[in-house]
């Protein structure tokens, strides 16, 4: 290995540096909404919206930085599985919270899922009724 930098490898520092610094700040930016915002949905926006792009910004620093070509396949496997997983289990948590009653309804601008979740519920309440009360 060449102990003399060369102009590519100062500018291949560089951009993982910039990365590395936007990822950490957006991953702050995630954990201060946590932290700041009034409602589990506000807050579960916060969580999954920059923490994936910052997630991506912090594995393309550490791909620059490896400079190595086998390493790109294993990061990008992770921020695929991070991309897939984080809007399903948000999706998740928010159908919970919903349904629990872990929002605030005046910060909402539309409510499309109150329909759903009261015909379900008229739905369970009828076959209750119909079963007598009884336990399966």
């Amino acid at each position: 290995m060449n102990p003399e930098p060369t102009a590519v490898d100062t500018v291949i520092d560089a951009v993982s540096a910039v990365f590395m610094v936007v990822g950490a700040l957006m991953s702050l930016a995630a954990a201060v909404g946590l932290l700041r915002f009034p409602d589990l949905l506000s807050r579960m926006h916060a969580a999954t919206k920059p923490q994936v792009l910052g997630l991506f910004l912090l594995l393309a620093s550490i791909g620059l930085q490896m400079r190595t070509w086998w390493v790109w396949p294993v990061l990008l496997v992770a921020w695929i599985f991070q991309l897939l997983t984080v809007p399903v289990s948000a999706h998740m948590v928010g159908r919970a919270g919903y349904r629990t009653k872990h929002l605030h309804r005046e910060l909402l601008s539309s409510d499309e899922l109150e329909a759903v979740v009261q015909k379900a519920a008229a739905k369970a309440s009828r076959e209750d009724a119909s079963d007598g009360g009884r336990p399966d």
